[in-house]
């Protein structure tokens, strides 16, 4: 059986596809202004899902990098103290080879214990070191000065003996450590035989007018232990300059895929917005042709 078609719902129908026309357009022109492919997450529930991962991505990606930085900045300083640390030693080995030249006098002998002083001093000064107002030679103790001026008689001493790692979450589940063990370097072999202890003792035998040459081993071997400790850091940098290249790689990844995933291709939109012009102005057009006249359009 034919249906029959009136002229409302001529009317209806047309009205019907000219709001889908306009909406149409609307959400392109939405697109084209805003650069992106959705408004609201419920216009591709997909799109805004993995926009949300993406996103939460970039901010575990940037907490990472974070911890990076400051495990960089922590390392860097630790291997500059230690280097001025070694340049130290070396004065002091300097000091006792020519302590024991036989033309020195005594008076030159005590001129070199006052130097030694300073030279101890400026060692105690290097071992509370801080960064960020933490010392990074007391372990976890950070806010505990490692060194003590008033120690040991008012000698000065190397009084911490925290040896635990301060580690970092660089990655999902990966951790670096960002200090060293002082121990290894303040406190060798142990506290009671210390570069500090061995320096008092330096001090001791120049301050009686005597060669401290006697003490050369004792000193190298606090340098070795130095360069051994200052090594080892060397290749936890670069594990971390590693780390750090591969976050940054991680960031350009994570964005281009984040923006393939919600902006809009600006082209293909400018080309479908002309597209559904055409689309609307011939709706709009046929439209016309199907109003039922009036009486009015015959008497013009």
């Amino acid at each position: 059986m034919a249906v029959r078609v009136t002229q409302n719902m001529l009317n209806s129908n047309m009205l019907r596809n000219l709001h889908n026309s306009m909406r149409n357009m609307d959400k392109l022109q939405q697109q084209l202004s805003s650069g992106s492919k959705i408004e609201r997450p419920s216009d591709d529930p997909v799109v805004a899902a993995r926009g949300m991962f993406y996103r939460s991505s970039l901010m575990e990606n940037d907490q990472y990098s974070r911890n990076v930085d400051e495990a960089q900045s922590w390392m860097d300083m630790t291997d500059a103290t230690m280097d001025e640390v070694g340049n130290v030693l070396k004065r002091i080995k300097e000091l006792l080879v020519y302590s024991g030249d036989g033309a020195v006098s005594p008076d030159d002998l005590k001129a070199m214990s006052s130097e030694v002083k300073q030279l101890k001093n400026h060692l105690g000064t290097l071992a509370n070191q801080q960064i960020n107002g933490k010392y990074i030679f007391a372990g976890t103790d950070t806010n505990k000065p490692p060194y003590d001026m008033t120690a040991n008689g008012g000698k000065g001493d190397f009084v911490s003996t925290n040896s635990s790692p301060i580690n970092l979450e660089v990655s999902q589940n990966v951790f670096v450590t960002s200090n060293i063990n002082a121990q290894n370097i303040f406190n060798f072999p142990n506290n009671g035989s210390n570069m500090f202890k061995v320096l008092d003792n330096i001090i001791t035998e120049l301050d009686s007018g005597k060669s401290a040459t006697q003490f050369q081993t004792a000193i190298g071997q606090q340098f070795d232990k130095l360069l051994a400790e200052r090594a080892s850091l060397g290749a936890s940098v670069n594990r971390v300059d590693l780390i750090a290249e591969r976050l940054k790689s991680q960031e350009v990844s994570i964005t281009g895929l984040m923006s393939k995933n919600e902006d809009a291709n600006m082209a293909e939109v400018m080309t479908d917005l002309k597209t559904q012009e055409s689309v609307h102005q011939a709706a709009l057009g046929s439209g016309a042709r199907i109003i039922q006249p009036t009486l009015l359009d015959f008497l013009r």
